[in-house]
């Protein structure tokens, strides 16, 4: 299954809509799910835990990162615009008995109740999935959500493929995305899964 997605994200012309992501996550095709939380969400949680409050997830895809927050006392909200995603993510936290919100919603296009409500945001693998041109709508929809000095936990693709998904991005891009709208609180290479090692960048933002 893994080769026929990727043979079709090296097309220069592809689709990365909302039918392109259901149609993957029905077909078995979500080639970048590691069945686990983020390593580097891993770390940092052992590191901070003093960290609380409302998250948003979004692209949570099944939601492993979302179980790992809420297993450190967060709470949880998950978006994903696959359906199938959301109902799978949902089966996956009932399982290992976690409180966690899922919802299906496009990020980029923010409802009004999500607006303002959070203390945290965990990108991972929502960034470099949607369409380059949108990453200024990205930041824009993060900025949104969180609270005044709310956090932005990132791990960002640091790679620079021809086409995607996955799209990359560079640390001087992110810096020039994000600085209009929050402080950069700090930058690592952080563990990552084998097939990324050294590709990620783990960043914590906070709202300005």
């Amino acid at each position: 299954m893994k080769s026929s997605v990727y043979r079709h994200i090296g097309r220069k012309k592809h689709s990365v809509d909302a039918a392109f992501w259901q149609r993957c996550y029905v077909n078995g095709d979500a080639f970048w799910d590691h069945g686990a939380p983020s390593p580097g969400l891993v770390d940092f949680l052992k590191k901070n835990r003093r960290a609380h409050g409302k998250t948003l997830v979004p692209g949570c895809g099944f939601g492993h990162d979302c179980l790992e927050l809420a297993r450190h006392g967060f709470r949880v909200t998950g978006l994903d615009i696959s359906s199938r995603a959301v109902a799978e993510a949902g089966k996956l936290a009932r399982t290992n008995g976690l409180r966690v919100t899922y919802r299906r919603g496009n990020f980029l296009k923010l409802e009004a109740r999500y607006r303002g409500r959070f203390d945290w945001l965990f990108e991972h693998t929502c960034f470099c999935a949607i369409d380059p041109a949108q990453r200024d709508q990205y930041v824009l929809a993060a900025a949104t959500a969180l609270k005044r000095g709310g956090y932005l936990l990132g791990v960002f693709y640091n790679i620079q493929p021809k086409s995607g998904p996955p799209f990359g991005a560079t640390r001087e891009e992110l810096l020039e995305r994000f600085r209009p709208h929050f402080r950069l609180v700090s930058a690592t290479v952080p563990r990552s899964y084998p097939n990324r090692k050294g590709k990620e960048l783990l960043m914590l933002w906070r709202k300005h």
